[in-house]
């Protein structure tokens, strides 16, 4: 099962709200994910608010073998995990 850690859009027209999932390589973006480990809301005003990560899982799911997209690499660095 080759897995991804990418985003995936929740939020309604004009107000973005993204959850951050363990997904299928394949699956469509709005798909079924296989776990949430987080979220994103760009419009927090707080930067602690903006990005929320589950490390511990974060780095479970890293060393099973999941990618992450490029935007997560960013956030997960930012949040202490080795990627």
């Amino acid at each position: 099962m080759a897995t991804r850690i990418r985003l995936t859009r929740v939020g309604r027209k004009g107000v973005p709200l993204y959850r951050i999932v363990i997904a299928e390589r394949k699956s469509a973006r709005d798909g079924r994910p296989v776990a949430t480990i987080g979220t994103y809301d760009p419009r927090a005003k707080d930067d602690a608010k903006k990005v929320v990560i589950d490390v511990e899982a974060a780095k479970k799911w890293l060393a099973n073998g999941a990618t992450p997209t490029d935007t997560v690499a960013n956030f997960l660095k930012k949040a202490g995990v080795e990627v």
